[in-house]
């Protein structure tokens, strides 16, 4: 699916990839969740997250996480409170560092408390969504806190390709399990 560029393919790509990863999720074998994700020999996964997330829980806490920085974000500076997306001190050199953080938050996160706000937040993220009409979410120069690119991008970002993200890594331990 193309990345989406309207209102209309951003929800539907969002709830479409949503329930994929639900989906897949409930098929996950109990040897599956209970096998630390390991893939320190795959010489093709060298992006941090790789190493970092271990299990089920901190996949949905990292997507739990990108939920809460689009609603952070946008909430503050309909406000008027100028912030930008990514909290201080962190920049897009340096998120791989709040990612790291956010792990380190929820290492005693549940995965069922994890699956809630999970699924709270993906809520909450759609219904803000809804609120803009196609031309807010994707015209560039709408509103000035969002920069050079549209605020419908960061709502994809946070929504449909990071949860693409989440399956293909998913998908990934599922493989390793297998082939022991």
């Amino acid at each position: 699916m193309p990345r989406p560029m309207t209102k209309n393919d951003l929800m539907a790509a969002a709830k479409e990839n949503y329930e994929k990863l639900n989906e897949f999720i409930s098929k996950i074998t109990e040897e599956e969740l209970n096998t630390p994700f390991d893939f320190s020999k795959d010489e093709k996964k060298k992006e941090a997250h790789w190493k970092r997330d271990k299990n089920l829980r901190d996949v949905l806490i990292h997507l739990y996480e990108w939920h809460q920085l689009v609603l952070n974000w946008v909430h503050s500076n309909q406000k008027g409170e100028e912030k930008p997306f990514l909290p201080y001190p962190y920049n897009w050199k340096t998120y791989g560092d709040m990612n790291v953080e956010f792990w380190k938050k929820h290492q005693k996160t549940s995965l069922e408390e994890a699956t809630k706000m999970f699924h709270k937040s993906h809520s909450d993220v759609l219904q803000l969504a809804e609120t803009f009409t196609n031309e807010e979410l994707f015209s560039k120069g709408v509103y000035k806190w969002v920069g050079g690119s549209t605020l419908g991008s960061y709502f994809v970002s946070a929504t449909a390709s990071h949860y693409d993200w989440a399956i293909k890594k998913l998908k990934a331990h599922q493989k390793k399990c297998k082939s022991k």
